[in-house]
């Protein structure tokens, strides 16, 4: 990979503020959507699972087929991961019994091999190289491991603290990755990575604030009336502020 690439547009959005609404947004969706499929339906967490994962298989194959950058499709790829990363945590800390600190640890070390293979592969770990289907492949695997991971901490948290308080702590966090975005020079390929795999509990704790009982800590709202208002709510932002495709930097600005 050299400077030439500079200059192309990548397969995925740029990252704007725009960007972050919608995927906080789109993680909610996946807690609402995925609960509603495994609690409201009451399909269980394995079939949850497998409806969502070969949903998502088919919409990467698709994205990484597709010759340019799509917002709906993107998205819709987007909200299949955060989907069947809801899914696929809850199977494995409450079917499997692994718990949420164990689910959390394996999840995270499953990522972190993920991005240390990308690196390892290509030199860099920034998406704004998105644009080949070996990319977009350690991209799509990437971001489901994050999705996934983000479920069980949000979980883990909301359990231990409660989902207010979850949902406090996340956003912290994320205020403290902008800041440290603005006024310092930290990498921008690291600050993505913490922002996007924080902004995931953050949704997860605020769609579990949504439809669980008030018994619980929850507002009891009924999960497919959440997830619809939610999902017209991404369609919105898409329809009313255009994404533009994310344009390759020289290699110098990808490793920053």
């Amino acid at each position: 990979m050299t400077s030439a690439v500079a200059g192309s547009s990548s397969k995925v959005p740029e990252v704007t503020l725009v960007f972050w609404i919608v995927k906080i947004a789109a993680t909610t969706l996946g807690e609402t959507g995925g609960d509603t499929v495994t609690m409201t339906l009451n399909w269980g967490y394995l079939v949850g699972t497998a409806i969502f994962f070969s949903l998502l298989i088919g919409l990467v194959v698709w994205q990484i087929a597709a010759a340019r950058f799509h917002p709906f499709l993107y998205w819709a790829t987007i909200v299949a991961s955060t989907t069947a990363g809801t899914t696929m945590a809850d199977f494995a800390d409450r079917s499997l019994g692994i718990g949420y600190a164990g689910g959390s640890l394996i999840l995270f070390v499953c990522l972190m091999a993920i991005l240390g293979a990308w690196y390892w592969s290509l030199g860099t770990i920034s998406v704004a190289t998105v644009s080949t289907p070996k990319v977009e492949a350690f991209y799509w695997a990437a971001i489901t491991f994050s999705q996934t991971l983000g479920t069980a901490l949000g979980d883990w948290m909301a359990n231990g603290t409660g989902y207010e308080d979850g949902a406090f702590v996340f956003g912290a966090g994320l205020a403290v990755i902008a800041a440290a975005y603005f006024f310092t020079n930290i990498s921008r390929v690291f600050l993505f990575w913490a922002a996007f795999i924080l902004s995931r509990p953050l949704g997860a704790t605020v769609g579990d604030f949504l439809d669980k009982p008030v018994s619980n800590g929850g507002l009891a709202l009924s999960r497919p009336i959440a997830s619809a208002v939610i999902g017209v709510f991404i369609i919105g932002c898409i329809l009313l502020f255009p994404q533009r495709a994310a344009q390759h930097a020289a290699r110098s600005e990808l490793a920053s």
